[in-house]
């Protein structure tokens, strides 16, 4: 199966659907316009349609809704993750301002204090 991204006018993902993998065989190769026009065609509109790809082999990202489809990187931004976090232009995801530490243990973001801070679990 085939996966695309519906995007609105601001290029935010609205929907991801999924084409039948030989509605987009053109001369027995894959083309993503084939699957736009069956999407389009099946709902009867003239709707933007980017494929998105759960293995990451394009498009940076595998798209979900409240993405961003930036057609100048052709990636899906995924949704910010924290105020502070800075957005990684080659790879388009968020990445936090420190890097968490690389120790084994667990951490959360903290983003009143902009650090990493150890996650403690108790057992009652």
């Amino acid at each position: 199966m085939a996966l695309f991204a519906k995007l609105d006018s601001n290029n935010n993902v609205i929907k991801v659907d999924s084409v039948d993998d030989k509605e987009l065989l053109l001369d027995g190769v894959e083309n993503e316009q084939k699957g736009i026009d069956f999407l389009n065609n099946l709902f009867k509109t003239n709707d933007v349609w980017v494929q998105t790809f759960k293995d990451h082999s394009r498009r940076k990202n595998y798209a979900g809704i409240g993405f961003t489809y930036d057609k100048d990187k052709d990636g899906f931004i995924p949704i910010q993750s924290f105020p502070s976090w800075i957005l990684n232009e080659t790879t388009c995801r968020w990445e936090a301002p420190v890097a968490m530490p690389d120790d084994g243990k667990p951490y959360r973001w903290n983003e009143t204090t902009l650090s990493w801070q150890e996650e403690i679990f108790t057992i009652p």
